[in-house]
């Protein structure tokens, strides 16, 4: 009985999330600020600057600040002052396509839904399922 509660309390959660999430998405999308792509990928546009666009097999420089809806913080460069590198196409896929909409020296705040994000499985214990996650990204520079 006890190992029927727990899968029980855990399909709840992951029900849980899910709503929360769509709730949030659906109100989220409607504020004048945010753009929505057709995948469904929401942002905002924090700065923008004439610059050159990054394409999937670019290396990127970036700041980044990644946190939970509750706003938890999961990563941020600005804190530690470090960028870090990496390819976009090995980026999830929210970032991936956000990424390509910036230019070199701006900056946009990214809202991923869990299909675009890490899904019904969430990421260890840090990142539930289908849990809405917001990333911070400064584009500084396109390496190659």
């Amino acid at each position: 009985m006890g190992k029927g509660k727990g899968k029980k309390h855990n399909s709840g959660s992951a029900g849980q999330n899910r709503k929360k999430s769509e709730e949030f998405l659906l109100q989220n999308g409607q504020k004048p600020a945010i753009q929505v792509t057709q995948s469904g990928l929401q942002y905002e546009i924090i700065k923008k600057v004439q610059g050159a666009l990054p394409i999937s097999t670019n290396t990127v420089k970036v700041h980044q600040r990644a946190m939970l809806l509750g706003g938890k913080i999961l990563d941020d460069t600005y804190k530690d002052a470090t960028p870090i590198e990496y390819k976009v196409d090995e980026a999830i896929q929210g970032l991936k396509e956000g990424l390509q909409l910036m230019t070199v020296g701006s900056r946009y705040k990214f809202y991923l839904s869990p299909e675009l994000g890490w899904g019904k499985k969430g990421s260890g214990g840090r990142i539930g399922p289908y849990a809405v996650t917001i990333f911070d990204v400064a584009l500084l520079e396109i390496i190659d």
